[in-house]
Parts: C-alpha cells; sequence; structure tokens
C-alpha cells in the first residue's frame, strides 16, 4: 500500500509542475502580446486536496486588457 501512496504522490507532484510550467508559459506567451494579468497563477484551493488538482486563475483585468486579449485571441 505504501507504494501506491508513493506513487500517487509522485503524481499529484507531476500535476502542480505542468500547472506551474503551463501558467509560465501563458505568462510568457501574454507578455509577448503585451498583455499582463497580475492575478495569473495556481488557484490555491486546488492544491489544499490530499490529491492536488491544480486549476489556473487567470483573475480580473480592465477592460482595456481584455480587449487586447480579445484582440490577440483573433
Amino acid at each position: 500500500m505504501k507504494a501506491h501512496a508513493s506513487l500517487g504522490g509522485r503524481h499529484s507532484a507531476l500535476c502542480v509542475e505542468e500547472a506551474e510550467d503551463t501558467v509560465e508559459e501563458l505568462r510568457q506567451a501574454l507578455a509577448r502580446a503585451g498583455i499582463v494579468l497580475p492575478s495569473l497563477g495556481i488557484d490555491p484551493a486546488t492544491l489544499a486536496r490530499e490529491a492536488p488538482c491544480p486549476r489556473v486563475e487567470l483573475g480580473g483585468c480592465s477592460v482595456a486588457v481584455a480587449a487586447r486579449l480579445a484582440a490577440a485571441l483573433r
């Protein structure tokens, strides 16, 4: 049973690492488009579970930033 718990912990760690890498990749891509989302990060509540399942929190932004984001996605 201990090995199974260890594998679950490793899987959780990989999920968190992947989420952190993805947030950084998104932050850099947005920066290249001149867009900054100050609240961009991992939602800490999703890390509080025994087996974390991270979610990315995009946060709020101004109307001007939202317009630039929409333009970049077009």
